[in-house]
C-alpha cells in the first residue's frame, strides 16, 4: 500500500522485515467497528500528527486520513498480515488486487486493513469463496470504489469545498465537511449496493439454467457521440467536460428510467444492456430523441445487437458487443441500427410489424370485433439495410429502427 499524498494506504510489496513486534496486539476490536478499543479518540491526536509530520507528511492530509480511517497507522504491511494470519504473498496479491501500490515496509496500515485481509482469508478458509475468486471480489471491489472516490473527490467535495466566506481557505472548509458528509455518504453507499446487489440477484435466479447465468441471452446497444475528436479540439477543456458529463447523466437516467442497465461509460460513448429486446429498442430511440432535441449536443447513433454474452465483473463481452459496436461506428447520425437477431425479437414480440400488410390486417382485425383502429400499436418500424462486409464479423445486414407513429 502506499501513503500518497497524506498517507493513503494503497497496497504491499512481499517481503520480510525484522521488528515485527506488535503484530499481534491490538487485534480485540470495538464491536461492530473493527477498530482497536480507544482507536477512534486517539486517531490523529496531536502527537500521532507531529511525529508524521515529521516524516513529511502533511498535517491536514493526516487528520483527514485518521477521520476517514477512523484508525491510526499501527502496522507495516508485513505486521499487518501476520496480525491478519495470512501470508505476505496472498496479502500482497489482495492489496494489489484493490488497486493499492506498494509502500514497501513503511508502518501506513490501521487495524481496519487486518481486518479486511481477515475476512478475505476467512471466507476463502471457510470454502465459501475460491482464493481466485476472493482476488476478483477485491478487484471489482476495488476499482468500483476507486472510481466512485475520485468522482466525489473532483465533482463532489470540489463545489461543496469553495469557500464561503472571506479570509476561509478551502482547505479550513474541507475537514469540518468530511466530517459531516462521511457517515452519510457511508450509509448511502451501503444502502444503494444492497439495492443493485438484489436486481443483479433476481435476474441470475431466473436464468433458465446453470449455463444462462454467465453466457446469458441480452440485447446490447452502444451509443457515440458524432464527431467528438474535433470537438475536443475546439471546446476548452471546462466545457469539453461539462458535455461529457450532461452525455453521461442524461444516458445513464434514461437507462435506468427504461429498464436497462449502464455497463459503462468511455467519455463520448456509453454500453448499455438490457433482459429484452423492446426495453433495449426503447433506450436507443430514447437517447435519440432526447439527445437530438439539446442545442449543444452533437449528433448520436446507436448500435444494438441481441445475443449470447458473456458477463464478467459487471462487464460484458463476446461477439454480440463487437457486433453492436461495429452497427454503432456505421449507424447515420441520430440513427439506430440493430442487427438481424434483434430484429426477429421485435417482430416476434409485436413490437414492430412485419409489413404494412400486417398492420392492415390487425387493423381490419380489431374494427370487426368494435375496437378503434388505434388499438393496434406497434412500438417500432424496421427497415432493412444493405448488407457491408464487417471487420472480424463477416456480411451483416443491418436494420435502421425508428419509432412507429400510431394512428
Amino acid at each position: 500500500m502506499t501513503a500518497d499524498g497524506g498517507g493513503t494506504p494503497r497496497s504491499v510489496e512481499a517481503g520480510e522485515v525484522s521488528g515485527a513486534d506488535g503484530a499481534d496486539k491490538g487485534s480485540r476490536t470495538e464491536r461492530g467497528t473493527g477498530v482497536p478499543d480507544g482507536t477512534a479518540e486517539r486517531a490523529g491526536g496531536p502527537a500521532e500528527l507531529d511525529s508524521a509530520a515529521d516524516e513529511g507528511g502533511d498535517p491536514l492530509a493526516l487528520r483527514l486520513e485518521a477521520l476517514i480511517l477512523g484508525a491510526e497507522r499501527r502496522y507495516t504491511p508485513f505486521q499487518a498480515a501476520r496480525a491478519a494470519g495470512v501470508s505476505m504473498d496472498l496479502a500482497a496479491r489482495f492489496w494489489r488486487a484493490m488497486g493499492f501500490a506498494d509502500i514497501g515496509q513503511a508502518k501506513a496500515l490501521t487495524e481496519a486493513d487486518v481486518l479486511a485481509l481477515r475476512r478475505l482469508a476467512g471466507l476463502v478458509e471457510a470454502g465459501l469463496l475460491s482464493e481466485p475468486m476472493a482476488v476478483q471480489v477485491a478487484r471489482s471491489t476495488g476499482q468500483t470504489t476507486a472510481r466512485l472516490a475520485d468522482w466525489q473527490i473532483d465533482s463532489f467535495l470540489e463545489g461543496l469545498t469553495e469557500p464561503q466566506e472571506p479570509g476561509l481557505t478551502r482547505a479550513e472548509i474541507t475537514y469540518p465537511l468530511v466530517e459531516l458528509l462521511l457517515p452519510e455518504l457511508e450509509e448511502f453507499l451501503i444502502y444503494v449496493w444492497r439495492r443493485q446487489l438484489a436486481a443483479a440477484t433476481g435476474r441470475v435466479v431466473q436464468a433458465q439454467d446453470d449455463a444462462e447465468m454467465v453466457d446469458r441471452r441480452l440485447a446490447v446497444g452502444f451509443a457515440d457521440l458524432v464527431g467528438f475528436t474535433r470537438l475536443t479540439r475546439r471546446l476548452e477543456e471546462e466545457e469539453l467536460g461539462e458535455l461529457v458529463e450532461a452525455f453521461e447523466t442524461t444516458a445513464a437516467d434514461l437507462v435506468a428510467a427504461h429498464g436497462g442497465r449502464l455497463i459503462k461509460t468511455l467519455g463520448d460513448e456509453v454500453l448499455y444492456a438490457a433482459d429484452d429486446a423492446g426495453t433495449a429498442a426503447e433506450i436507443g430511440i430514447r437517447l435519440i430523441e432526447t439527445l437530438s432535441h439539446d442545442e449543444t449536443m452533437p449528433e448520436l447513433r446507436v448500435g444494438i445487437a441481441f445475443g449470447t454474452v458473456t458477463t464478467r465483473m459487471g462487464d460484458v463481452f463476446g461477439t454480440t458487443v463487437n457486433l453492436a459496436s461495429r452497427l454503432t461506428s456505421i449507424a447515420p447520425k441520430d440513427a439506430v441500427l440493430v442487427d438481424g437477431a434483434l430484429a426477429e425479437e421485435l417482430l416476434r414480440s409485436g413490437d414492430a410489424p412485419k409489413s404494412e400488410a400486417e398492420v392492415a390486417a390487425a387493423v381490419a382485425a380489431a374494427e370487426a370485433e368494435g375496437r378503434p383502429a388505434s388499438a393496434v400499436k406497434y412500438r417500432f418500424a424496421l427497415q432493412p439495410m444493405w448488407q457491408r462486409p464487417v471487420r472480424g464479423l463477416g456480411v451483416v445486414e443491418p436494420w435502421l429502427l425508428t419509432r412507429r407513429e400510431q394512428g
